[in-house]
């Protein structure tokens, strides 16, 4: 065997190890081909993801069958995002310029869906929901005259104007990303984050469920329209973790990750993950998957180092505990982690 043989040879027996350590992602069985961002993990058993050509997904059973759901009158709409709370109850979010961004939510379980948000303003274009429970959620819109766009409903049902002059003020060419629904997340206590992308790349934070806002600098890559931050995920109040880098250049891994320690008032870069990045979520103190389109990564020491995972293109992971890792990605993507 020559040497380079000899070195493909070891370099392919290395990755394989990895994969076996760390976990393996099986492709689960589902009649759709469509490209999925929006991904809820409700328990081991209940999982619901939505997508393109107004698709939503759901499992009972852990992944042993998949349904398809309906959404009456959204055939052409983009699900992006999906927050579910049981086997009946879930809300899904929609993007798109004027009224395509608009939000829909079931409680039997999908069989009929009721269209509780429609965007009338043409400037808007919405790109996440997130819920601390069932009645109390916020949506967030890229900028409208210099403001990032921000909705709440506080009793389930109606959704209303959240005042953006208590929001620090957008930078030109600031937006945020719909890339897996995790650009905006609700936390423990009444906390919200929100990232951004684009010309700046910054952490937003509520501390009292969407009302007022700081915004936080990261040493995240920004400067174009598709670099930045794409998902944040919060561990407990004070540790957290961000991830990005630029869409169009899925294997550029510079200054595409970084850490909290102080509840996102400050960030410090991260290396390892192996390109961009739309989607991270802690499995528990110590492990963290993120995934993208070329792939994803793993780290078992809470974010300082990583290593790759697996090969398959991924927008958006969710999980409740080692048992429960789900990914979803295109073409009918969906995936579960046996760790």
């Amino acid at each position: 065997m020559t040497k380079i043989l000899k070195t493909l040879f070891i370099f392919k027996a290395v990755l394989v190890l990895n994969i076996c350590i760390f976990g393996q992602w099986v492709k689960q069985t589902a009649e759709t081909t469509a490209s999925f961002r929006g991904l809820s993990v409700v328990n081991q058993k209940i999982v619901w993801a939505s997508g393109t050509a107004g698709t939503v997904l759901r499992t009972i059973n852990g992944g042993k069958d998949w349904k398809v759901l309906n959404v009456s009158g959204a055939e052409k709409l983009d699900f992006r995002d999906i927050e579910a709370f049981d086997e009946k109850t879930a809300y899904v979010l929609s993007i798109g310029e004027g009224e395509q961004s608009r939000i829909y939510k079931t409680t039997d379980g999908g069989q009929s869906w009721k269209q509780q948000f429609v965007n009338k303003d043409p400037k808007a274009f919405f790109d996440a929901i997130a819920c601390w429970s069932s009645l109390n959620c916020i949506a967030v819109s890229d900028p409208v005259d210099g403001h990032f766009k921000l909705i709440q409903t506080l009793d389930g049902e109606n959704w209303e104007q959240i005042k953006s002059n208590n929001l620090p003020a957008s930078r030109d060419g600031e937006a945020a990303f719909a890339a897996s629904g995790t650009c905006l997340i609700a936390a423990l206590s009444g906390r919200a984050y929100l990232v951004t992308g684009g010309s700046a790349a910054r952490v937003f934070i509520s501390y009292d469920f969407g009302k007022n806002w700081t915004a936080r600098e990261t040493p995240v890559a920004s400067g174009s329209p598709g670099m930045g931050i794409f998902s944040i995920a919060m561990l407990d109040s004070k540790n957290g973790i961000i991830v990005g880098g630029d869409y169009q250049k899925a294997e550029a891994a510079d200054s595409n990750a970084a850490l909290t320690t102080d509840g996102g008032k400050s960030w410090y870069p991260v290396k390892g993950l192996s390109g961009y990045r739309s989607g991270v979520v802690y499995i528990d103190r110590k492990r963290i998957i993120a995934v993208g389109s070329n792939g994803s990564d793993i780290s078992t020491d809470g974010g300082k180092t990583w290593q790759r995972l697996g090969s398959e293109p991924l927008n958006a992971v969710n999980a409740k505990g080692p048992k429960a890792i789900w990914a979803v990605g295109p073409k009918g993507g969906i995936y579960r982690l046996k760790l």
